[in-house]
């Protein structure tokens, strides 16, 4: 199931990407169709009245004649290329604010901000194929100042004349000029514009957009959910399986012995691994009450009992001062008590010494062997589940390095603390303190 989920969020993520970059596409494909619908109004609104502007500017006001003269004049060298720009200098600064007051009066109700810019590209004399001017000549412009056009058109225009000379013989000479013009309109505020008709179809692409994200954030909360869960259940298993295994080691040895003989001591011993039985199988049905008692101090004796008839070859000391009967459950301190005594045993230890005491409303459980001992860098990993630790990279001892992680579990469920103290090859002591009340 949670293989399927995290292919589930896999396909989420997919199709969120992808939803995504389609609605980019979507987005930036209308602002360009937006963009030039802007540009093609603007442009149907000017341009006939930038058609007639040179007539309408006073550069032409006179006449044809007289800008060809000037034309005539300047290509003849009668005056300097500072006069012949001044007057176009001249006509642009004359008509730039009658030329700004109509162009933001077209599109004052639009509210755009519109920059236009007219320029003669070059005035070319036919009859050699001259260029009057190096660069372009502004003839009008707004106070919008034009940065880059959106929309730019040229056109081409021509003027001739004829002049007679008398000098030596009679003839006609034609004095033709073409000019070419660029007028470049741009719309200086576009963005906010385009963005102010795009609001609404906007808002439904953040809305769709943001009800796929919480679709997605909704199933993966749930698969975490059910990954916690499923790490709960996981833990109930191994921590029952875990401990299901002394009592049932105990109750084989129990019956071996029953074989050979009747031995006074063997059926409390396997009372107390049915008892433990029952008491593990409670936890697997909360519902039938907490099947568990409170620890008494004979019950100490008799977790060294169990622990001396499993492990016939090892020494296990107890020395026992607990006087009364302690607000701790039996089960907990016994799987307490037989994960530090096994885990001696798995790691050579001969000798196991326990020590219980209570003292200041604190009980004090002391397990100290002469086995292995430990690293001190393995101190701060043993706690951790399926921790193990290993030896030239292998495991030299059975076990799902789960009996620790109990440990601490239970003592983090009674607010207690734990102390390790190990030396390589001399052994390892546990210390744990956990408050009471009376």
């Amino acid at each position: 199931m949670i293989s399927k989920s995290k292919n589930l969020i896999s396909l989420f993520t997919t199709v969120f990407l992808l939803l995504l970059g389609i609605q980019g596409y979507f987005m930036y494909k209308t602002y360009q169709v937006t963009k030039r619908d802007v540009y093609k109004n603007v442009y149907n609104k000017l341009t006939i009245y930038t058609d007639d502007l040179e007539d309408n500017s006073g550069l032409r006001k006179v006449s044809d004649d007289s800008l060809q003269h000037t034309f005539i004049l300047y290509h003849q060298k009668k005056i300097s290329k500072k006069v012949f720009l001044n007057l176009f200098e001249e006509a642009r600064k004359r008509t730039k604010k009658q030329f700004s007051l109509y162009v933001d009066k077209q599109f004052e109700k639009e509210g755009y901000k519109v920059a236009v810019k007219i320029e003669y590209l070059s005035i070319v004399f036919l009859p050699t194929n001259t260029n009057l001017i190096d660069k372009p000549i502004t003839l009008f412009e707004t106070d919008n100042k034009l940065i880059k056009a959106g929309i730019s058109k040229t056109g081409r225009w021509q003027t001739s004349s004829t002049s007679r000379s008398d000098s030596n013989q009679n003839y006609d000479r034609k004095n033709v000029f073409v000019t070419s013009s660029e007028t470049g309109f741009e719309i200086l505020n576009i963005k906010s514009i385009i963005f102010r008709e795009m609001t609404l179809l906007i808002l439904c692409c953040v809305a769709l957009l943001s009800s796929v994200l919480l679709l997605y954030l909704f199933t993966f909360n749930n698969l975490i959910r059910q990954q916690k869960q499923v790490e709960v259940l996981h833990t109930v298993v191994d921590n029952i399986s875990h401990e299901f295994k002394t009592p049932i080691a105990t109750l084989k040895i129990a019956s071996k012995a029953l074989k050979k003989n009747l031995d006074p001591e063997t059926l409390p011993l396997i009372d107390r691994q049915i008892m433990r039985l029952e008491n593990l199988m409670s936890q697997l049905h909360s519902d039938e009450g907490e099947g568990d008692s409170t620890i008494k101090p004979e019950d100490w004796d008799f977790f060294i009992q169990d622990l001396v008839f499993t492990y016939p070859d090892i020494q296990f000391i107890l020395k026992n001062e607990a006087t009364q009967e302690l607000s701790f459950k039996k089960s907990m301190m016994e799987t307490i008590i037989k994960n530090l005594c096994e885990n001696s045993v798995k790691y050579g230890a001969s000798s196991i010494q326990v020590s219980i005491s209570h003292l200041s409303q604190h009980l004090e459980i002391k397990v100290s062997d002469d086995g292995q001992g430990m690293e001190k860098k393995e101190l701060k990993n043993i706690f951790e589940k399926f921790y193990r630790i290993q030896s030239n990279n292998i495991h030299n001892t059975k076990g799902l390095g789960l009996g620790l992680y109990f440990i601490q579990k239970i003592i983090e469920k009674y607010n207690g603390k734990i102390e390790v103290m190990s030396q390589l090859k001399e052994g390892t002591t546990f210390k744990i303190r956990m408050p009471y009340e009376n």
